[in-house]
This record gives C-alpha cells, structure tokens and sequence, in this order.
C-alpha cells in the first residue's frame, strides 16, 4: 500500500513499526501536521438558535 505522506510502497504489516508510513520520517510529517492543524474536520457552522 502507498506511504500516506510520501506515497512510496509501505509494507502494512506487523513487521513494519511506522504502518501505515514507510517511515519514521514520514509518520513524523503526518503528527507535525495534525499538531499544527493542518488537517480540520469540516463542521455546518452554527445556527443563530443554538448557543
């Protein structure tokens, strides 16, 4: 399966610490952008009814 960050063949298995990443690097990158939020789950913003 592709490397989520990097998309280079990442073998998804128990012998592959860093799965689904390729790479400690790599799995670095993804937790720096979640920390910086990067990544959002989009939310309807609020209704004028609701406090």
């Amino acid at each position: 399966m592709p490397c989520p960050t990097c998309r280079r063949p990442a073998l998804f298995s128990p012998e592959n610490a860093f799965r689904p990443f390729c790479s400690a690097r790599c799995q670095g990158q993804d937790f720096g952008a979640w920390a910086s939020e990067d990544y959002r789950v989009g939310s309807p913003p609020p209704s004028d009814d609701q406090e």
